[in-house]
C-alpha cells in the first residue's frame, strides 16, 4: 500500500546516477580519447572516429573537449580553468569558437567542426543522427556558423565568399556575434538574386 505524501515528508532520493566519463589525451589542438571511443562518438557524436592498427578511437577538436569537460564527461588531466587557458594560448579565435559552440549544443542541436569548409561549425536540424552515404534533405548540415566577436570587421568580397559557400553545399550561413559579456547574436546572411 502507498503511503500518501503531505507537503514537509522528507523523500529520499538517489543520487548514485551513473554518469559515463571518458579520459583524453591532449595531442597539441586535439584530444584523443581511446577507450571506448565509439560510445563517445555516438553518445552526442563528438569528435571524429579514427582508427589505427584496428583500434579505435576519437579525436575531438579542442573546442568539443572543453565542452565535455564542462558537461564532466571528459577528464584531460587538468581543471576546465587550466584546460581553457590552455586552448586559449592554441587558438588565438578560441574564446569565440568555445562560446558559439557551447550555445548551439546546449539549445540542443548537433555541431561539428568546420574546417574543411572554410568555416568554424556545421550545424544540424535537432535529432539528425550522422550516418555516411546519401543524406535527406534533413540529414545535410543546416548552417554554416562563423563565430566573430562584436568588433569583428570584414569586406563585402569576404562576406561574398561565405555565403556562396552556404549555398554551394546547400546550407545557410549565420554569422554567430559573441559580445564581451559572452552574449551570442546570431545573423542569417542569404543570398538574393535579382
Amino acid at each position: 500500500m502507498k503511503k500518501k505524501m503531505k507537503v514537509g515528508d522528507v523523500i529520499e532520493i538517489n543520487h548514485s546516477v551513473n554518469i559515463k566519463k571518458w579520459k583524453g589525451e591532449i595531442n597539441d589542438t586535439e584530444v584523443v580519447v581511446w577507450e571506448n571511443a565509439e560510445a563517445l562518438f555516438e553518445n552526442g557524436y563528438y569528435g571524429k572516429l579514427m582508427s589505427s592498427d584496428n583500434e579505435e578511437y576519437v579525436s575531438l577538436s579542442l573546442v568539443e573537449a572543453l565542452y565535455l569537460v564542462k558537461k564532466r564527461k571528459l577528464s584531460v588531466g587538468m581543471s576546465f580553468k587550466k584546460f581553457y587557458e590552455y586552448c586559449s594560448k592554441m587558438d588565438k579565435r578560441f574564446r569565440e569558437r568555445y562560446y558559439v559552440y557551447q550555445d548551439l549544443r546546449d539549445r540542443g542541436f548537433l555541431v561539428k567542426t568546420g574546417f574543411k569548409f572554410g568555416c568554424d561549425f556545421r550545424v544540424y536540424e535537432k535529432g539528425v543522427k550522422l550516418k555516411r552515404g546519401p543524406k535527406t534533405q534533413k540529414e545535410h548540415t543546416k548552417w554554416i556558423v562563423f563565430a566573430v566577436p562584436e568588433d569583428f570587421t570584414c569586406s563585402f568580397p569576404e562576406l561574398s565568399r561565405a555565403v556562396r559557400l552556404a549555398h554551394n553545399i546547400r546550407a545557410r550561413m549565420l554569422w554567430a556575434i559573441l559580445d564581451n559579456e559572452n552574449d551570442m547574436t546570431y545573423y542569417e546572411v542569404l543570398r538574393m538574386k535579382p
